[in-house]
């Protein structure tokens, strides 16, 4: 039943015994009534305990222990494709040697939004917005990606406000729910980025995309593991379903004027008056938006799912990394001394235009190399990047690719295998610092946020993660300023971290977990 107890803190107020309820029902229709998905020819369908164990039951221990069953496929088929069966979908897992053929293959063919907007429920969630354009995707990449600097600069500030706000100010032990303030912390910096001033400091807003981004994932979890022809009742049955609703309501009352202050500074500006007005990315999505892309419902919907990826990734990177320094407290004086260094280099960060927030953190190079480290130990997803192939593929080596299947990869499980990482069991946050020390050619080289065949934590290809160095150096940001304010420890001196929960292919840091902090 533990596993049904952490399911259901991530489901928010529903009994075990409702969970219990649901999975069996569940499992009763997918026996009989689930469509499969594409398959790619030949493809063996691992993770049986017996030759003819239903398919469904097979989906059913998906749910709970996917870790297992992806990590002994690809030990058993490293150089072919193999299946993972999800309630909902067939996972065609690759081999890495595919990777550099079909990162070339365009979004209109290999789609990474349509996986997603898998992932999350689609219509029931109110998300099909993300499959419309890569309005969201281009506003990442091309205003924010380009312009950096600045808008790092304006994460320091928002930053420091909220500092004050939800980090603990007692130089006695005392037991802190981290993941809850951390993530009070990304909604925040994100929100100053995006809508700007006055919705950053907006309790409504903060709570409201907080929630929405649990409620998207629980509705989504919840309708995929129903046959699609049943999704229109189960969702008239799902709470969170109705909470978004209300969300998306007050979401409204939210952006609608601020997109009706753009638009007349956007006016006057014409006029040739002399407009001040913070530049952020909701504004750039209006600006460079068509008219579709533009209707103010597409938008308020847009902004609530951007806040999935941004609060999530970070708050769970963030946890992730404190607890590791708490079961390794010998490399926390390494990483003090670094940052030390650094500001004794270069003075405090911000103090000059040689301590500008990129390139003070771009010195952390040890901190850097931790933040890969502990991607490493404690990936987001056991299944990325994701693709769904929207017509039929034949690639160099004769392997066929089904229109509608869904391809992926083991990352977790190719940087973790030996021949890649020695001794993958270790916590090592010195390794990628090593491997780019190791001689001048690769210095620029294994550092956070770069992709690699080897390192899939960010994605690949066109279609990489566009605000993974944003969000590197918010991580860095963060974390820079905790070690050196801060002791921390596990409670009950514990010595070993808290483990993480699979939940299909997602992965959590247990919602129980605790730290014990104070100020140093």
């Amino acid at each position: 039943m533990g596993y049904l107890t952490h399911l259901k803190q991530l489901l928010g107020s529903v009994t075990v015994s409702q969970v219990t309820a649901l999975i069996i029902v569940a499992f009763l229709l997918l026996s009989f009534l689930n469509p499969e998905s594409p398959t790619i020819p030949n493809a063996p369908v691992h993770g049986r305990r017996w030759r003819w164990e239903p398919s469904a039951w097979l989906q059913y221990r998906f749910m709970l222990g996917s870790h297992k069953i992806i990590k002994s496929g690809y030990n058993k088929y490293k150089d072919r494709p193999f299946v993972v069966k999800r309630s909902d979908v067939n996972f065609n897992v690759l081999p890495n040697r595919y990777l550099d053929e079909l990162r070339l293959v365009p979004e209109t063919k290999l789609s990474a939004m349509a996986a997603q907007i898998q992932n999350i429920g689609h219509k029931w969630t109110q998300s099909t917005v993300l499959t419309e354009s890569h309005l969201h995707f281009r506003a990442v990449q091309t205003k924010l990606g380009a312009e950096l600097p600045k808008f790092l600069d304006i994460v320091k500030g928002e930053l420091d406000y909220a500092w004050e706000l939800h980090m603990p100010k007692s130089k006695d032990w005392q037991e802190i729910d981290i993941l809850k303030e951390v993530r009070m912390l990304a909604a925040r910096t994100g929100a100053k980025v995006f809508l700007g001033h006055p919705a950053c400091r907006n309790e409504e807003w903060l709570k409201l995309s907080i929630g929405y981004s649990t409620d998207v994932f629980i509705t989504g979890y919840v309708i995929r593991i129903f046959p699609t022809w049943l999704h229109p009742i189960v969702a008239q049955l799902i709470p969170t379903r109705y909470r978004i609703a209300k969300q998306l309501k007050s979401a409204y009352r939210i952006l609608v004027p601020l997109a009706e202050k753009h638009a007349d500074a956007v006016r006057r500006r014409a006029l040739g008056e002399d407009v001040d007005e913070e530049d952020t990315l909701f504004n750039w999505m209006i600006d460079n938006g068509t008219r579709d892309e533009n209707k103010i419902e597409k938008l308020v919907r847009r902004q609530l799912t951007l806040n999935i990826a941004g609060i999530h990734a970070i708050t769970t990177s963030f946890t992730a990394a404190i607890f590791e320094l708490c079961a390794h407290p010998e490399y926390i004086p390494m990483l003090r001394e670094e940052i030390e260094g650094v500001t004794e280099e270069l003075g405090p960060i911000n103090s000059s235009p040689e301590a500008s927030v990129k390139g003070w953190l771009q010195r952390l190079e040890k901190l850097d190399s931790f933040f890969i480290e502990t991607l490493r130990m404690n990936p987001l997803l056991l299944l990325a990047p994701q693709r769904v192939a929207l017509e039929s593929l034949t690639l160099k080596d004769g392997t066929y690719i089904p229109k509608g299947s869904r391809i992926c990869w083991a990352n977790d499980n190719q940087i973790n295998d030996p021949s890649i990482t020695p001794n993958p069991e270790v916590f090592d946050p010195l390794r990628s610092y090593v491997k780019r020390h190791s001689s001048p050619d690769q210095m620029n080289k294994h550092l956070a946020g770069q992709t690699s065949p080897d390192n899939l934590s960010f994605g690949y290809g066109k279609l990489a993660c566009p605000g993974r160095h944003f969000g590197v150096n918010e991580f860095k940001l963060i974390m820079a300023r905790l070690i050196m304010e801060y002791d921390f420890k596990l409670p009950d001196n514990a010595t070993s971290r808290p483990r993480l929960i699979s939940i299909d292919e997602f992965m959590f840091t247990d919602p129980k977990a605790r730290v014990m902090m104070k100020l140093r």
